[in-house]
């Protein structure tokens, strides 16, 4: 990956996470155990404290940043959708932030909280437990059922599932010319997409 110190700040990785190689960290950015970062995500910690809390994950082209002084938190099992930009915020334990959200300065995602892909949250919000925010800017539409929770935790062990999986065999390689004649699938899982689960039972 990138790494850089800056002003004697070293990122820090502890065990048992995984950080793409086309990842950037820089500063005062602390990764904890068992984190997926993915490619082309962004975490400058050169104004404040990134912290990325164990078991979270912050998908690809990801964008982490604050004002100097402050800081942006994802405490354990936050999940973060791919290209969403995160700057100076607190996104609270198990809480999910969709593709493509921007969540500004001060703003608060509580437990188990869901922002919607391509929301725009205001300085200073507050996303209240369990709620689902969404629209530009965000506003607090309803409470969340208890299958969005469950999928939401299943969503967050698959990406658990794969960091485990690209630290044991994600290896840099030269493509193929063509397919193989067996070129196996990878097999189906238990998670669904999130929008499936409103759809009546046929």
């Amino acid at each position: 990956m990138a790494c850089y110190s800056i002003d004697g700040l070293v990122p820090v990785i502890e065990p048992g996470s995984f950080v793409h190689p086309q990842a950037s960290l820089i500063g005062d950015v602390l990764i904890a155990s068992g984190c997926y970062v993915g490619p082309g995500a962004s975490l400058r910690g050169d104004f404040g404290r990134i912290t990325v809390g164990a078991g979270a994950n912050v998908q690809d082209g990801c964008i982490l940043h604050s004002f100097p002084g402050q800081g942006t938190l994802l405490e354990p099992h936050a999940h973060v959708g791919h290209g969403a930009v995160l700057h100076g915020c607190t996104v609270r334990r198990g809480a999910l932030i969709g593709i493509g959200a921007i969540v500004m300065d001060g703003v608060v995602v509580e437990e188990e909280a869901f922002v919607a892909a391509a929301s725009f949250v205001r300085a200073g919000f507050v996303v209240p437990r369990r709620t689902l925010a969404m629209g530009v800017p965000a506003r607090v539409v309803r409470d969340l059922k208890p299958e969005e929770l469950a999928w939401k935790a299943q969503a967050t062990h698959e990406y658990q599932e794969l960091t485990v999986r690209c630290l044991a065999t994600l290896r840099p390689c030269e493509p193929l010319a063509a397919p193989e004649a067996d070129r196996p699938r990878r097999e189906a899982t238990d998670t669904v997409p999130l929008h499936t689960l409103a759809r009546p039972p046929r």
